[in-house]
C-alpha cells in the first residue's frame, strides 16, 4: 500500500483526475455519472475507492490525482470512521487545496448518526472545504457535479491565475474566523 502524493507524477495536458473515496458505492457511481455528463473542456479521469491506501501494484498506471473527494454519509458512522482512517494515508501536501469533504444525506437530519460538528471539525482540522448535498435529488446532484468539476479544473491547473490553495482559502467560511 502506498501513500497518496499530489506531486509524484507529472500532469497530463488537458486532463485531470478526481478520486472519490467513500463507503457508499452507489452514491459514488451516481456522482461520477453526473460529472461525466457535464460539458467540459478537458479529459477527466474518475477513480473510486472505498478507502485509502490505494493498492501499490497499480501505482505505475494510475494518473496523477488532482482532487480527492471524501464522501461522508450522515446516516453512517462507519462512513465517517472510514474517511478518518483514510486521511492518515495521504501526503500532507494534498491538504493545500486538493481535498474536499462531501457530506451526503443532509436532507434527512432526523436520521443522522453522525454529528454535524464532527464533519465541520474535520474540515477545519485539515483546512479543507466541506460541501453539503443530497445526492438523491437530481438537481442537487447536477449542481454538486458542476461544483466539483470547477474545483477539479482549478486543482489541475487549467484556470490561469488561480491555484488550488488560493481557491481553497476562498472556500473557507468567514464564520470560522
Amino acid at each position: 500500500m502506498s501513500l497518496v502524493k499530489p506531486f509524484d507524477k507529472l500532469p497530463t495536458l488537458n486532463s485531470a483526475a478526481i478520486l472519490l473515496v467513500g463507503t457508499d458505492e452507489s452514491q459514488q457511481q451516481q456522482l461520477a455519472e453526473a460529472i461525466l455528463k457535464e460539458k467540459k473542456i478537458f479529459k477527466i479521469n474518475i477513480h473510486v475507492a472505498t478507502s485509502l491506501p490505494l493498492p501499490a501494484e497499480r501505482d505505475h498506471i494510475r494518473p496523477r490525482i488532482d482532487l480527492i473527494v471524501f464522501m461522508i454519509n450522515m446516516q453512517s458512522k462507519h462512513s465517517l470512521r472510514n474517511v478518518e482512517a483514510s486521511l492518515s494515508h495521504m501526503d500532507a501536501n494534498f491538504f493545500l487545496g486538493k481535498v474536499c469533504f462531501l457530506i451526503t444525506g443532509v436532507g434527512r437530519m432526523n436520521h443522522c448518526s453522525v454529528e454535524m460538528n464532527a464533519v465541520r471539525k474535520l474540515g477545519n482540522l485539515y483546512c479543507s472545504p466541506v460541501l453539503f448535498c443530497e445526492l438523491e435529488s437530481e438537481g442537487i446532484r447536477v449542481a454538486t457535479a458542476q461544483r466539483l468539476l470547477r474545483m477539479l479544473q482549478i486543482c489541475a491547473g487549467h484556470v490561469p491565475g488561480v491555484s488550488a490553495l488560493f481557491f481553497s482559502s476562498l472556500m473557507k467560511s468567514s464564520i470560522d474566523e
